[in-house]
């Protein structure tokens, strides 16, 4: 069994084995859906150069993990003026959407209402409010 299809699991992640990891699925997916993710990093070394990836770009970054019980994207944003906002999804067409939405400019609230999966939404510091 190769270093990818152990760090995945071959039952949960058939797709991402066979493209080499999280990252790569990322990029084609995005390439597939015409959409702008950013650059695209996942770690260097160990299991996790197969199962995370972050989508940087000038308004902050998208980390990207998967469920290890179930099949399922964890999304955690963090912007560069300090809103957040997190949650899951089991369709990696909806990552790259929201992603490339988000690099658009695509404020909390409507990402929210875009991407209703996304559990928690937290402003910007100082806009004292957060959707949650």
């Amino acid at each position: 069994m190769s270093d990818v299809s152990t760090a995945l699991g071959v039952r949960l992640y058939p797709d991402l084995v066979e493209l080499g990891g999280l990252a790569s699925a990322l990029a084609l997916t995005a390439t597939r859906c015409q959409v702008d993710v950013g650059r695209i990093k996942a770690p260097e070394q160990g299991r996790s150069r197969f199962t995370c990836a972050e989508l940087t770009s000038e308004r902050g970054t998208i980390c990207v993990g998967l469920g290890s019980q179930a099949r399922y994207f964890m999304i955690d944003m963090a912007g560069s003026d300090g809103s957040r906002a997190d949650g899951d999804t089991t369709d990696l067409d909806q990552v790259v959407r929201i992603a490339d939405a988000w690099r658009a400019g695509v404020g909390l609230a409507e990402l929210r209402a875009r991407f209703p999966f996304l559990d928690h939404v937290t402003e910007p510091v100082g806009e004292d409010r957060a959707l949650a």
